[in-house]
Parts: structure tokens; C-alpha cells; sequence
């Protein structure tokens, strides 16, 4: 195939229906039948990326391999399509401004009043098609953030009417996924709202081409007849999306309602037998019949918005299901642990991840949590600002460096052993300066590290401005707290263990962003296997 094809997916009524499972479904299934497929989100804030939000703002923010701070729907498309996305696949408001007011400053424009059309929806037009270069996929799936309708939205949308009118109709479509409510006073699913959500795409120039709609109950082929009548398209274009156990069931449901043969029905394009979906159901079906459960703590400070952590909780499904395992994920927030509580919130718990974050508020919650499992040979699994506190924690108790600690959170302790990394210390702007992205480790033999991965080589992704201090590693080292992972380059160390304990281990990368439902990260794998086997100790602390 010479030309690719783009499909857009817009939503109405409200938000959080869905895009991004529904384009990461349509992607897969599409997937599974041959072609190469990528999806892109277009975002409407004005940040130029998520990387300086607050979690709580717009939950995590996720980092491609090739070093992109992006929006958190980005880990759906890698986890579905088990292909990595990278810096063209997100787009927001903020980096089209940027990038007009860039070149009006250096006089591309050449004298011209820069406004929104055509020099916005030019940009979003430019970028749309950027991720496509070379042709290199036959398909590109675009989800637009937001609702239609939201003033925000409105250039994205203006973007992709130009482009359905500039391409020819088996080129480019539209798919708009709304809500189909229930109404349990008088027993009825009403679809009123998405005729009114179809009406204001119409005033904006766009006529769906296919409608997806989020429904608690059955739709019957009455109100399918019904919404098809109103919005103007074909029987067969209306595809219901009904809530499910897991959103891995949404593939199969989309396959069941034909959603990818219309799509490629639409683009003209041969539906090349019947998709490939033997190991997607056989994680599906191990999913869905554990042989065991294990109880694992999430210590954090944004556990009030479970998206906060969204990549961690669908690694341990993924971990779950290859052990067969189901992993009930407990938030505990790290504020509210302490030296007097902490045996009531964790003494049940077959395992403990410390989770990553910025900043000092609820740090001593999260070495408490540390101390807890390590005195107690209870398995340990830190990431990022997690492992940071397993050193801390370990130089304090073990090590006897009082008040050690890092210099993001005291920057006069008299023990750094988290340090500023060197490269760090001359950047004052705070987007995007992270150490981000993909950076090698080397793995040392013999470790839990090296029985997980089974290489001596990998890489990982990072996100991350503060460092183990290598002053200490020999300290470390002689009390029983090794490096089993460096980086080759900088001598990071990148994974610390502890060899006595049953499970212990830290890395100061970020797997989760890695594991998919067909690769599950194998360290999320090897601490769910351990946390199945754990043989609970608790001795009280003194």
C-alpha cells in the first residue's frame, strides 16, 4: 500500500468515555489483520506538554523511549500495539503555538497577520501527517482530546475538516464515540445527547462516518435504527461499546461488533481474513481465571487518583495474568504512614512497591514502608523515587548515617546519598530537562535482576532529575546492598538489590512504561511471582 489512510475519533457528551481504548481496539484489530498501525493523540491544553502537571491535574504523564513527556493515553497505544510510540505522537495546543510563534519570529510568514486559519490548522495538518512520514504505516488513527464542542477544541477539529475535504472520501474518516445514558426512573437508554453531540460536529463542517456508543445496557436494533436515522449514517456504522470487566475485553467486543470491518470497508481497503488474536485471548483467559491472589501495597502520594499511577497498575495485570495470578493493588498514601500506624496499614500485604514522585511531601511514609519490608522479608520492589528511598532508608538503619537523605529534599543533610545529577545543576527551566527516556544497563549475573530479564543488557526508560551518590557505593556494598545494574556510560547506578532478602529491589528507571499485554515488564513478573511465594515473617519494630 503506497497511500496511508487516516481515521480521526472525536468524542461527545461528556469525557472520559474512552478515545483512547477505543482507537488503541480499532488499532489492534487492524493490527491483527497486517497492517502497520500507529495512533496519535492530539491534546487541547495549552501546556506544551504534561511533564510540569500535577498528577492530580491530568494523571500520569508517560515517556516514550525516545525521551517525550506525553500524555497518559500514549501507554494504552504501546501496551495494545506492543510497538513504541515517540515524540510525533502527541501533540498539544502548546507545542502548535510555540511552533507558530516561532517561526512569525523569525519572519517565516513573511509579513503576513498569523491567525488561526491557516496557520494553526496548517501546523495541526503538518503534525497529523508528520508521524506518517515515508509512508512507513498504512494506517494512522488519530484521537482528539477533549469533548466537541469545547472552544479548546475547535482548531483540531477545523484541521480535520480541511483534511476530509482535501482527501478523497475512502482516505479519511471519522469516528465519534458518545454516550447513550440510562435513564433507571424510567427504565430507558436515551439518545437524544448523541444526536445533539452529532449536531454541533455537523455546525463545526464534520459528518461522522461512524458512531461508537458507550452504553451500560444492550443496544437494540430499534435505537440502532434510531440513531442512524438522526445522524445520518449507516445502520452498520452504529457500533455498540458496552461496559466491560477489564478494558483488554474491548478488542474482542469491537471484533464482535465488526467496528474494524466498516472502518476498512470505508477506506476500501481488503479485510485480509479473519484478525489474529490467539494471544491476546489467552491473556484474556488467564486474566480471568487466577489461581491465586496476592495482596500488593502501593505506597504514594497521589493515591486519590488512581490514573496518577495508571502504568504501574496495568503492569501488575500484565504480570498477573503470566503468573496467573490476580493482583489486588492496595493505594495507601504515604502521608498518612508513620512509625505508629504502619503495621495496621501494611502487616497484611504480600508485597510493597514504593511508587515514583517529585518532592518531599510524604517521603517519611514511603521509607517507613522501605524499613517495613526489609526488616521484615517482605518483598520490595521501588521505581525511580522509590528506590531512592530504599538508600535512604538503608543509610539511615543499616549504614548509621543519621540523617541521611536526598538533596532534593535537604539540600544540607550531611549525608547526600541522593545527589543532584551533574548535568543537572546548570538547568534552571523545568520542562522537559529530565534525564528522559530510553539509557542503557548493564545487568550483573547473579542477581534478581539478571534472573528476571535473563540478559546482562537492556533498556529502559527514564524520567528522573536525582542520582545515587557513587561516593557511598562502597559502603553500600560491604553492608549488603549491591548495584546489580549500572548505566555502561555514566556509571548510574541504575538497580540496587539486596541479596539476603527474599525479594528486594530498586531501580531508578521506570518499568512500567515498558510492559505490554503480549511483553509484561519481567521485573513486574519476577516481584508478583515472589509476592506468590512469600512466606509472611512480621516481627514487630522496636
Amino acid at each position: 500500500m503506497s497511500k496511508v489512510k487516516y481515521v480521526f475519533v472525536t468524542g461527545g457528551v461528556t469525557s472520559s468515555l474512552g478515545k483512547g481504548i477505543i482507537s488503541a481496539s480499532l488499532a489492534k484489530l487492524l493490527q491483527a489483520r497486517g497492517f502497520s498501525v500507529t495512533i496519535q493523540k492530539l491534546d487541547p491544553y495549552i501546556n506544551v506538554d504534561p511533564g510540569t502537571l500535577n498528577p492530580y491535574e491530568h494523571g500520569e504523564c508517560y515517556v516514550t523511549l525516545d525521551g517525550a513527556e506525553t500524555d497518559l493515553d500514549l501507554g494504552h497505544y504501546e501496551r495494545f500495539l506492543n510497538i513504541p510510540t515517540s515524540q510525533a505522537n502527541n501533540v498539544t495546543t502548546g507545542k502548535i503555538y510555540q511552533s507558530v510563534i516561532n517561526k512569525e519570529r523569525r519572519g517565516d510568514y513573511l509579513g503576513k497577520t498569523v491567525q488561526v486559519i491557516p496557520h494553526i490548522t496548517d501546523e495541526i495538518k503538518r503534525r497529523i501527517k508528520c508521524v506518517s512520514l515515508g509512508n512507513k504505516y498504512d494506517i494512522v488513527i488519530t484521537e482528539i482530546g477533549g469533548t466537541v464542542g469545547d472552544i479548546e477544541s475547535l482548531p483540531y477539529i477545523e484541521s480535520v475538516r480541511q483534511l476530509k475535504w482535501e482527501m478523497a472520501d475512502e482516505d479519511c474518516l471519522v469516528i465519534h464515540l458518545t454516550l447513550v445514558p440510562y435513564l433507571a426512573a424510567s427504565g430507558e437508554l436515551k439518545t437524544k445527547p448523541t444526536q445533539h453531540s452529532v449536531k454541533v460536529l455537523l455546525e463545526n463542517g464534520i459528518q461522522p462516518d461512524v458512531l461508537v456508543l458507550r452504553t451500560e445496557h444492550s443496544l437494540n436494533d430499534e435505537l440502532r435504527r434510531k440513531v442512524a436515522l438522526f445522524c445520518n449514517v449507516h445502520e452498520s456504522s452504529v457500533i455498540e461499546s458496552i461496559d466491560v470487566s477489564t478494558i483488554y475485553e474491548v478488542p474482542v467486543k469491537m471484533l464482535e461488533e465488526k467496528l474494524d470491518v466498516v472502518v476498512l470497508k470505508k477506506l476500501k481497503l481488503q479485510t485480509n481474513g479473519a484478525p489474529e488474536l490467539k494471544k491476546w485471548k489467552e491473556f484474556l483467559s488467564r486474566l480471568k481465571n487466577p489461581r491465586c491472589s496476592v495482596n500488593i501495597g502501593l505506597v504514594g502520594k497521589y493515591v486519590e487518583l488512581a490514573d496518577a499511577y495508571k502504568s504501574i497498575a496495568e503492569s501488575f495485570i500484565h504480570a498477573g495474568a503470566e503468573n496467573e495470578c490476580h493482583v489486588n493493588l492496595e493505594y495507601i498514601h504515604s502521608e498518612e504512614l508513620n512509625d505508629e500506624n504502619h503495621l495496621e496499614k501494611l502487616a497484611s500485604l504480600d508485597g510493597i512497591v514504593v511508587a515514583p514522585g517529585f518532592g518531599s511531601r510524604g517521603i517519611e511514609g514511603k521509607v517507613t514502608a522501605v524499613r517495613y519490608a526489609r526488616e521484615n522479608n517482605i518483598p520490595f520492589f521501588g521505581i525511580c523515587l522509590g528506590m531512592q528511598c530504599a538508600v535512604i532508608e538503608f543509610a539511615r538503619n543499616v549504614l548509621g548515617l543519621q540523617g541521611a537523605h536526598s538533596t532534593e529534599m535537604n539540600q544540607k543533610t550531611k549525608h547526600p546519598v541522593i545527589d543532584l545529577m551533574e548535568e543537572q545543576k546548570r538547568i534552571i527551566d523545568k520542562g522537559g530537562t529530565m534525564r528522559l527516556g530510553g539509557y542503557k544497563c548493564i545487568i550483573r549475573e547473579n542477581t534478581l535482576s539478571y534472573e528476571a530479564y535473563k540478559t546482562t543488557e537492556t533498556v529502559e526508560r527514564h524520567r528522573h532529575r536525582y542520582e545515587f551518590n557513587n561516593k557511598y557505593l562502597n559502603e553500600y556494598n560491604s553492608a549488603g546492598m549491591i548495584p546489580a545494574g549500572l548505566n555502561p556510560e555514566s556509571g548510574l547506578v541504575e538497580i540496587i538489590e539486596i541479596p539476603s532478602h527474599k525479594w528486594f529491589v530498586g531501580v531508578q528507571f521506570h518499568p512500567e512504561y515498558s510492559s505490554t499485554v503480549v511483553s509484561p515488564h519481567p521485573l513486574f513478573v519476577a516481584f508478583v511471582k515472589a509476592c506468590c511465594s512469600k512466606t509472611k515473617t512480621v516481627k514487630k519494630k522496636k
